[in-house]
Order: C-alpha cells, then sequence, then structure tokens
C-alpha cells in the first residue's frame, strides 16, 4: 500500500510538471503570435505568464520581454494610460531588479512626464549597474543639467568663497559648537568642513532628492557616511528627537545666493533658531 502511494503522488507531480511545460510552451507560441500581430499587451500578458510559471526562463526570454515591455509601455503612452504604463515597469523590475535596460526606460518615460527627480533616480541606477551604458550615462547627465543648479558648480570651484566657510565653520567649533546642522546641503562640502574641524555631531538636510543623493555618495567617497547623518527633509520638518536626538549648537548653510528669499532660508533659519539651536542662557 505505501508503494502504491508513492507511485500515485510521483504520477500525480509529473502531470503536474508536464502541464506546467505545457501550458508555458503553449504561452510563448502565443506571445510569439501576438508581436507578430502587433498586439502588444497581450504579448507582455504571456510573457508575465511565462516568467510566473517558469522562472527558470528569466535569462532566455529577456530579450524578447524588454521588446515587448518597451512596445507595450510606448502604446499605453500614447493612450496616456500612466497608470498603466507604471504598472507594467514595476512588474518588469519585480522580475528583473537589476536590469539597466528596464530601468533607462523608466527613466525616460519618467523624464518625458516631468518627474526629473525621480528619472535622475532610475538612471543614476542603470549607470550603476553598467557603468559603460552610454544611453543611460547621456540620459543621467542630461537630467542632472536640470536638477543641479549651476551656482553648485560655481560655489564649488570658487577656493576663497570655501576657505572663509571652512575658517568660519573652524572657528566657531573650536570655540565651542560641537553639534552642528548643515541647511540645504548640496554636495556636503559645509557638513564635511564641520567634522574635520573636530564636530562630534553633524546632521544635514537636503530637500532636492537629487543633491540629497549626490551628498550621500560625496560623503560615502570621504568615507564620512557613518559621522554625518544626511536627511532627506526640508529643514522647517525637522523635528527633535524624531529626525535628530538634540538640539544643535551651530547652524550652516550656503543657499545665500541670489535665490536667497525664493528658497525660503530665511524661515529656515528662523526655525532652526526657535526650534533647533541650543538657546543662549
Amino acid at each position: 500500500m505505501p508503494n502504491s502511494n508513492s507511485k500515485f503522488h510521483c504520477n500525480h507531480r509529473g502531470a503536474r510538471e508536464a502541464g506546467r511545460q505545457e501550458l508555458v510552451s503553449r504561452s510563448l507560441q502565443s506571445a510569439q503570435h501576438c508581436l507578430e500581430e502587433q498586439d502588444f499587451g497581450t504579448a507582455y500578458a504571456h510573457y508575465l505568464l511565462v516568467l510566473h510559471l517558469a522562472p527558470e526562463l528569466k535569462t532566455s526570454v529577456k530579450e524578447m520581454f524588454q521588446f515587448t515591455l518597451f512596445k507595450w509601455a510606448e502604446e499605453l503612452d500614447s493612450l496616456a494610460r500612466v497608470p498603466d504604463l507604471f504598472n507594467c515597469y514595476e512588474q518588469a523590475l519585480e522580475l528583473y531588479p537589476n536590469d539597466e535596460v528596464i530601468c533607462n526606460s523608466m527613466g525616460e518615460h519618467l523624464f518625458r512626464m516631468g518627474f526629473r527627480d525621480e528619472a535622475a533616480g532610475y538612471f543614476h541606477k542603470a549607470v550603476k549597474l553598467n557603468p559603460d551604458f552610454a544611453d543611460a550615462k547621456e540620459n543621467f547627465y542630461r537630467v542632472a543639467n536640470w536638477l543641479v543648479e549651476r551656482w553648485h558648480f560655481i560655489m564649488l570651484n570658487d577656493s576663497k568663497r570655501n576657505l572663509t566657510y571652512l575658517k568660519a565653520i573652524e572657528n566657531a567649533v573650536h570655540s565651542g559648537c560641537k553639534s552642528v546642522l548643515d541647511i540645504g546641503t548640496g554636495t556636503g562640502i559645509l557638513s564635511m568642513f564641520a567634522k574635520k574641524a573636530g564636530a562630534s555631531s553633524v546632521y544635514a538636510c537636503e530637500l532636492s532628492k537629487t543633491m540629497y543623493g549626490l551628498a550621500r555618495d560625496v560623503v560615502a567617497a570621504n568615507n564620512m557616511e557613518r559621522e554625518i547623518k544626511l536627511l532627506h527633509l526640508k529643514s522647517l520638518d525637522i523635528e527633535i528627537p524624531k529626525h535628530i536626538p538634540e538640539r544643535v549648537s551651530l547652524v550652516v548653510t550656503e543657499t545665500v545666493d541670489a535665490g536667497l528669499f525664493g528658497e525660503g532660508i530665511v524661515e529656515s533659519l528662523i526655525h532652526a533658531w526657535e526650534h533647533l539651536l541650543l538657546q543662549p542662557k
């Protein structure tokens, strides 16, 4: 009797496997037929089924899946079916989370729709996955020109200005200001000045997603990622102890440019004085 049960289960598994393979084969044939008929939506659905039933085929069908995804996405874009378009890319990235071509294509759609911060994130990921991917690099540099304000480059190359900031921060830290908040950190240069000057605690906030990501890379490249706490927040939204554990003794910022009032820096400094700075006794 036990042998009979074992044989039954074995036959059942074999039949189920045969049924799976048959369904996968038919779905692949249907996907190919739909592509020939330019029915990209149905072809995409067939490929999703194939990859769900047979994940071992991910490598062999990847190229055709990408082609189908991109064609279907173009059609959805032309029909203004934006939620469906992004849903398709989310499904694709669940299946191929480290595919630079899909990341780059997602970024291109986001950029065309005006989501430049989000597009930059996908282009950046594509370049990290494949540093030799020319299209992704070109796209990333293009979107960076939109997002990284020109005055960042001017200030970074202004050695006299930077030296003045460095000396002022050093003087403040050496006189007892050991906890520092950098508002609108940009590339993180003032935060690093503060840490190198000897500040025990350094916090930095940046509202721009692109500049926040850049600051993280710059701080990490200088081996300070464990010493500087970066916050993707507007300074007005910082709360103690939710975001930082203490009131700080020094606030620094280099957003004092032609956009002084437009950036709301006055309100930020007032908020820092009232809520985030240690008050004189």
